[in-house]
């Protein structure tokens, strides 16, 4: 969208902060029902999890 880089950026801001805030409400809710250490231990494994979708073998066929 050119010349409306502020409003998508705002989109892009606003959508960060609303799945952070549903993250926050979700690990909660299962340190309420387990406890806060195993919700630490749980997310130490979500870097893995980014480096592992990093490395996924690119498209057939996409765009670049």
């Amino acid at each position: 969208m050119p010349g409306k880089v502020g409003m998508v950026s705002g989109l892009f801001f606003g959508f960060a902060f609303g799945m952070g805030g549903l993250g926050a409400a979700v690990l909660g809710m299962f340190a309420d029902r387990s406890s806060v250490a195993f919700v630490y231990q749980s997310i130490a494994y979500l870097p893995l999890l980014g480096l592992v979708a990093a490395l996924l073998p690119k498209g057939v066929g996409r765009a670049r």
